[in-house]
C-alpha cells in the first residue's frame, strides 16, 4: 500500500494525547454528574431538511448516501451527519417528552462533522460536550444563571492538569435587544450580526456594517459600540450599561428586564466563580435562536483560539406544535481544547499505554508461567503485558522503557551454573521498578503498584 496522504480536519491522537483527551472527558462527565446531568446519546444522522433548517449551516452538512443509490429514492429519506449536538437533543425531546421529568438536565458528548475549512483549532470531524437543561412551556430564568457555573466547575477541574485559566464572558440578548430597540433600531438580528463580528474586523468595520445591515446612523451606530465596550465582574456594570441607555433615550422596559437577570448572574458568580465570569455587552452569539443570556469562553492567554465553549438561552428548543420546550445549554469544543494542550505542549501524560506492569519471559517453554503471572495481577485491576519474546532480560527492560511501562516482573528461575561454573541460587517472582532500578520479591496475589502509577495520569507539562 502507497504511503497514505494526510487527511485534514480529521484530528487522530497518538496514545499520549488520547491519554489527555480521555482525562478531560473524564472530568467533565464526572462534573456535570455532581450537578445532576444525565448522560445521553443520539444516532449521528438526522433527516437532511432537519439539519437544513439553520440556513447559515446548510453549506456545512456532509450528506450521507449508500454508494449504489436506489433510484427514485424520496427526498425527505436523505440523511445528512450532524454538524452540533443541539439538532438532535430537540429531535431527542420530542421524541421522549413522555418518558422524562421537567426539568431535564442532560449532558451529551459525541462526535460532530462540519465542512468547513479546517485551521488552527478547527476540524472537519470532533468532539464536543453539551450540558442543556430543558423544561416543558417554562423554564426557570436560575438554570441561565446555573450553566456557566457548571462549566466554570468544569474547566476549573482541569487547572490541575495544566489547562490555562478560562473567562467566561457573559451577556443577555434581553438588554441588546432592549438598548438596540430603544435606539430606534428594529432589525435586531442584523444589528447583532453585525456585532458579533467586531473582534474580527474592528470597530470602523462593524459601524459601516451596522450602517448597511440594519440601516444604523453614525449616533446610533456610535451608540452600539458604546455598549459592546461595556464589560465587567461585578454589578457596577449594570449601572454603567443603564447609564449609557438614558443618556441615549434607549431605556425599555425590555432592557431593564435583561439588566435584572444579568445583574443576577453576575452576583451569583462574583461568589461562586470569582473573576472567571465577566459580563461583556459586545458578546452577541449570532444565532437567532438565543433569548436570553448568551455565553463564550476564552482560554486566557490564548484568546486567538477564539471560543472553547458557547452557548445561551433559547425559548423554543423543541416544539410539536402544542408543548413548547425552552432550554439553555453550553457546548465545549472538546478536540479544540485537546488540540491546544498537545500542540502547545501545555499538558503530557504519564505514558500512552495501560500497562502498569510487563511481565518478563525466562523462556519460550516457561512463557505459560509469564502468562499465569499476568493473569492474576489482571484478576486484581492491575493492567500489565507479557513481553513479546523471552529475549535478554535487558532487551526485554529496554522494551518496557520505550512504552514508558514502569515495572518489569521476573518470574521465578531455578538454580542454575554459569558457564564459569559459579552456581546461581534459585530465584522467586521478583518485581523492578526501572526508574529507581529497585528490585524486591514480590507475590502477584499481593503485590501491587504506587497508585500513581496504576494508570496513566496527566499532568502540567511544567510540573
Amino acid at each position: 500500500m502507497a504511503r497514505p496522504t494526510p487527511l485534514s480536519g480529521f484530528p487522530e491522537w497518538r496514545p499520549d494525547g488520547r491519554v489527555v483527551e480521555q482525562h478531560v472527558l473524564d472530568v467533565l462527565r464526572e462534573t456535570f454528574e455532581l450537578h445532576g446531568f444525565a448522560g445521553i446519546e443520539t444516532r449521528a444522522v438526522e433527516p437532511l431538511d432537519q439539519l437544513l433548517r439553520k440556513g447559515e449551516t446548510s453549506k456545512e452538512v456532509y450528506v450521507l448516501r449508500r454508494l449504489q443509490e436506489e433510484e427514485g429514492a424520496e427526498p425527505d429519506k436523505q440523511l445528512g451527519l450532524h454538524f452540533d449536538l443541539t439538532v438532535p437533543f430537540a429531535r431527542w425531546v420530542l421524541e421522549n417528552a413522555g418518558h422524562l421529568a421537567f426539568p431535564f438536565k442532560r449532558y451529551q458528548m459525541q462526535k460532530v462533522w462540519r465542512g468547513e475549512r479546517p485551521q488552527d483549532g478547527r476540524f472537519r470531524e470532533f468532539l464536543q460536550a453539551d450540558v442543556d437543561v430543558v423544561g416543558d412551556g417554562e423554564l426557570p430564568y436560575h438554570y441561565e444563571v446555573e450553566l456557566p457555573l457548571v462549566m466554570a466547575d468544569a474547566l476549573g477541574r482541569l487547572r490541575d492538569i495544566g489547562v490555562p485559566e478560562v473567562r467566561i464572558l457573559v451577556n443577555n440578548r434581553k438588554v441588546a435587544e432592549g438598548f438596540y430597540r430603544g435606539l430606534g433600531l428594529d432589525d435586531v438580528e442584523a444589528v447583532l450580526r453585525s456585532i458579533d463580528k467586531l473582534d474580527k474586523i474592528g470597530p470602523d468595520a462593524v459601524a459601516e456594517l451596522l450602517a448597511a445591515e440594519a440601516g444604523a446612523s453614525a449616533a446610533q451606530a456610535a451608540a452600539c459600540l458604546e455598549l459592546a465596550a461595556i464589560s465587567g465582574s461585578d454589578a457596577t456594570v449594570v449601572d454603567r450599561v443603564r447609564a449609557l441607555a438614558e443618556q441615549h433615550g434607549a431605556v425599555t422596559e425590555l432592557l431593564e428586564e435583561g439588566l435584572t437577570e444579568l445583574g443576577a448572574l453576575v452576583a451569583a458568580a462574583a461568589v461562586r466563580a470569582p473573576g472567571v465570569v465577566v459580563a461583556d455587552m459586545k458578546i452577541a452569539r449570532g444565532l437567532d435562536y438565543y433569548t436570553g443570556s448568551v455565553y463564550e469562553t476564552l482560554l486566557v492567554g490564548h484568546e486567538s483560539l477564539g471560543s472553547i465553549c458557547s452557548g445561551g438561552r433559547y425559548d423554543t428548543l423543541a416544539s410539536d406544535g402544542k408543548r413548547t420546550f425552552p432550554g439553555v445549554g453550553l457546548s465545549i469544543g472538546v478536540s479544540r481544547l485537546v488540540s491546544r494542550l498537545l500542540s502547545d505542549g501545555l499538558v503530557v501524560a504519564s505514558r500512552g499505554v495501560p500497562s502498569a506492569v510487563l511481565v518478563a519471559v525466562n523462556d519460550e517453554a516457561e512463557r505459560s508461567v509469564s502468562d499465569d503471572v499476568a493473569a492474576a495481577l489482571r484478576a486484581r485491576g492491575i493492567a500489565c503485558e507479557v513481553a513479546p519474546s523471552a529475549a535478554k532480560f535487558g532487551k526485554q527492560i529496554r522494551y518496557a522503557d520505550r512504552r514508558s511501562i514502569p515495572f518489569v516482573w521476573f518470574p521465578p528461575t531455578p538454580e542454575h551454573t554459569r558457564a564459569d561454573g559459579s552456581v546461581v541460587p534459585a530465584q522467586g517472582h521478583q518485581v523492578k521498578d526501572i526508574r529507581s532500578g529497585e528490585q524486591v520479591d514480590a507475590d502477584a496475589s499481593s503485590w501491587a503498584p504506587p497508585a500513581a502509577d496504576a494508570r496513566p495520569t496527566v499532568r502540567a507539562a511544567t510540573a
